[in-house]
């Protein structure tokens, strides 16, 4: 039998992240192309002994079907945490426990845009947002990312050239693919042409909390303060688990009820015994001394890879020099082919992410590839630079 698909997930195409996942199964293939935490950064000690006690204690709550908001004690969690931490308090704001930071950008997309809308996007930016607008119809915009955040005056023109645009999806602190933190001077004036347009900003923070080095920006949430102008969304994944799919979404009460009925349909509601496991870390182990011990860790892996990138790619190459976060953005000159590149990198054994993969319109060029050095060691940064590195020197 022949199926026809419906028009939203006809035209898309696999991740290709997901895709270069596939040829890893090669222990031989060193890899810069995850998204991951490192597996060092998982607290498998304290998991193990918290899971162990849900099932002792609260085994019928752990397995039983919960409500779609979250599990309340953790949702107490995120609020008082992001006001801590970001200080992010708006009166009227809710919050909604998420399968993973990338459930809550397709909530977001899902009951603001109408097929045909358009998302306004950081280009380059995430490859998961980008595929969670197209299987919800909206078209993705880009406006040229620079070294200090969104190109502001593009914004404001991509926004007078689309009125159906109903959301702004933004990076701001250690933005994947590029790594680059937005000034505050660039924050405020994004925050001033939303407002004049009257469009609402989608805030993803998934990196906030690995800053390694420099100093902490205000959050658009924070800054926006109670006009409601912003969807703050992050997550678990990188501070204690990704496997576990926690994350959650802070908005106006309104956005966040009609989030609450698009994911009954979709789940009814996020792993009740990893929203309880997370509680229980929070409650009874020091989140803020694990999470130092995983800046610690990234600080030393970044600053490895920016030395070997120093040492070994050719001197036209450049690269960000991120403060937190996953990601380093390597942009080629025109002398070489990046398709070629990438290609070449693989077969000598070296998997890094195509810009392309990243560009809000698909089958686009780009001279940009994307490297990641929480996930591979020590040993595997250096001779892995090593091989791009001569590559770029041919």
């Amino acid at each position: 039998m022949e199926y026809a698909f419906s028009e939203k997930i006809a035209g898309m195409k696999p991740s290709a992240i997901r895709e270069i996942f596939k040829s890893l199964a090669d222990p031989s293939i060193i890899s810069f192309a995850a998204g991951n935490p490192s597996p060092l950064s998982f607290p498998r000690e304290a998991i193990a002994a918290i899971s162990e006690e849900i099932l002792k204690e609260q085994a019928v709550t752990a397995l039983q079907y919960s409500v779609t908001e979250g599990y309340g004690p953790l949702r107490e969690d995120v609020k008082r945490r992001i006001g801590e931490k970001f200080g992010i308090d708006a009166a009227g704001d809710e919050t909604i426990i998420t399968a993973g930071g990338q459930q809550g950008i397709e909530l977001a997309c899902k009951v603001l845009c109408n097929e045909g809308d358009a998302v306004i996007c950081e280009e380059p930016t995430f490859i998961g947002a980008l595929n969670a607008f197209r299987s919800n119809g909206a078209r993705p915009i880009g406006v040229p990312l620079r070294g200090d955040g969104i190109d502001t005056e593009a914004l404001d023109r991509a926004l007078t050239e689309h009125p159906e645009a109903k959301m702004i999806y933004l990076i701001p602190t250690f933005h994947n693919p590029a790594g680059i933190t937005s000034t505050l001077e660039n924050r405020l004036r994004v925050l001033e042409i939303a407002r004049r347009h009257g469009v609402p900003i989608f805030e993803d923070n998934p990196y906030g909390e690995l800053r390694f080095s420099g100093e902490d920006t205000d959050t658009l949430k924070k800054l926006d303060g109670d006009r409601g102008g912003v969807i703050y969304c992050s997550t678990f994944s990188k501070i204690l688990s990704a496997g576990m799919r926690v994350g959650y979404v802070t908005a106006p009460a309104p956005v966040i009820s009609k989030m609450v009925i698009a994911k009954q349909v979709e789940d009814v509601h996020t792993n009740i015994f990893f929203q309880i496991l997370t509680h229980r870390f929070i409650d009874e182990y020091d989140l803020d001394a694990h999470i130092a011990g995983i800046r610690a860790l990234y600080r030393a892996k970044c600053g490895l890879m920016l030395d070997r990138l120093e040492k070994d790619l050719a001197p036209d190459v450049d690269f960000t020099r991120p403060d937190g976060g996953l990601f380093i953005w390597c942009t080629l000159p025109d002398r070489i082919d990046q398709e070629y590149f990438v290609k070449e990198a693989l077969r000598r054994g070296v998997a890094v992410v195509p810009g392309g993969t990243f560009c809000c319109e698909v089958g686009a060029k780009s001279q940009s590839f994307r490297l990641n050095y929480s996930t591979p060691s020590d040993e595997d940064i250096v001779r892995g630079v090593g091989i791009l590195g001569a590559i770029t020197k041919e």
